[in-house]
């Protein structure tokens, strides 16, 4: 998939991941599979890095596709 709908796609599951690890939800995930403690926190801070960059990334794809 390749254009503006690729770049859309790519921002809007950036934000996906990155509520989801803000809002606990990936937290409680690694808690029920059994990942709780240090493990777990470090796996959701990582989810949450993770979906900040691919927010950025694909933000700023996307307003420089939206300027042009």
């Amino acid at each position: 998939m390749s254009g503006i709908s690729g770049i859309f796609l790519g921002f809007l599951t950036g934000v996906i991941w990155l509520l989801l690890a803000l809002l606990g939800f990936i937290s409680e995930f690694f808690g029920l599979i059994g990942l709780g403690g240090v493990l777990g926190n470090i796996l959701n801070i990582l989810v949450a890095l993770i979906g900040f960059l691919a927010f950025v990334y694909f933000g700023l794809r996307l307003f420089k596709k939206a300027w042009h």
